[in-house]
């Protein structure tokens, strides 16, 4: 019998400026990163990791970078909100004049589901929203970047709730009860907030229903969300879950820094990936994420890589 994914693992999302985007994340929102890498699945653009301290699961933020794609445009059946959690409600309002003096788009802080939460944006459009720990419980969260520019009190120190809108609403509900084992946890007029493993914001889903115009994949939108397992058997258990179900399915994928096993639900892809091996196997803790790092596998093509794709700096040791 499978268990429930432990709670989110990562989000990717698609930018078109990998320096602007690596900016916006470490200077002004505080987040380190752990790993530049490629996209393993076309090696001419960077993959970028931004996390915690040490890039603990359930921390990480990821982008494609795509020079010259469209940007993407809002709509249902997609990801349409990324949630960070800090640590309470003073630092939301330490972020709220941050994102003041940064001149970064924001919605003030409001209550949903009854937790504070501070909604903003990314230049390019990617929507984002902070949550507050404060009387949260649930999945662990992880370690506020050491050197990072914000107060370690006042950090982003994890990945909040993921919030996906879709047109079938009650399908995707009752997929995450049954093939998940997701739970509810609240529930209103065309919004469900939906939770797996101990719960609390490291485990949560907001599902939103909209009929409308459906959304497009490109800069400034979200490319998939991962939900946490523990090792190598739990993730071999899903896939033989999938199979079972008949669900279509990627198989497993070793992406070095974790397994992964992706399939879609309607027009949602859902990867698992497993808590290990992590980001610090092959760079020193004070280095992370100045080099650009590459699995083994891709290691003999380290030179063609590096005349394909465009440097940029991320020296701050």
């Amino acid at each position: 019998m499978t268990d429930q994914p432990i709670g989110i693992h990562h989000v990717t999302a698609i930018t078109d400026d990998a320096m602007r985007n690596y900016k916006f994340f470490t200077e002004v929102l505080g987040m380190r990163l752990v790993k530049k890498t490629v996209n393993q699945d076309d090696i001419h653009t960077y993959h970028t990791f931004f996390a915690d301290d040490e890039g603990s699961p359930g921390t990480d933020m990821t982008f494609f970078d795509f020079p010259g794609i469209p940007q993407g445009v809002r709509g249902t059946n997609s990801i349409s909100r990324v949630g960070f959690r800090v640590p309470d409600d003073a630092a939301l309002e330490y972020y709220l004049d941050r994102f003041k003096k940064n001149d970064v788009k924001n919605e003030g802080i409001r209550t949903l589901f009854g937790k504070k939460a501070l909604p903003f944006e990314e230049a390019d459009g990617q929507r984002y929203q902070l949550f507050s720990d404060e009387n949260n419980e649930g999945v662990a969260s992880g370690k506020p970047w050491k050197e990072g520019p914000v107060p370690a009190d006042k950090a982003i120190y994890g990945l909040g709730p993921v919030e996906i809108t879709v047109s079938y609403f009650d399908e995707f509900k009752q997929i995450l009860f049954d093939v998940y084992g997701m739970r509810l946890n609240q529930e209103t007029e065309d919004v469900a907030l939906i939770e797996t493993g101990e719960g609390g914001n490291g485990g949560q889903v907001i599902l939103r229903k909209d009929t409308g115009k459906a959304g497009m994949e490109g800069y400034g939108q979200v490319h998939h969300v991962s939900f946490r397992v523990k090792d190598h058997e739990a993730i071999k258990q899903w896939e033989n879950k999938y199979d079972e179900m008949g669900l279509r399915h990627s198989g497993l994928v070793d992406r070095f820094y974790f397994e992964a096993l992706y399939t879609r639900i309607g027009n949602i892809l859902v990867e698992l990936s497993t808590d290990g091996p992590g980001f610090m196997g092959d760079e020193p803790y004070e280095t992370l994420g100045e080099s650009l790092s590459l699995p083994p596998f891709l290691e003999p093509q380290r030179d063609y890589i590096e005349s394909q794709i465009k440097p940029f700096d991320t020296t701050r040791s």
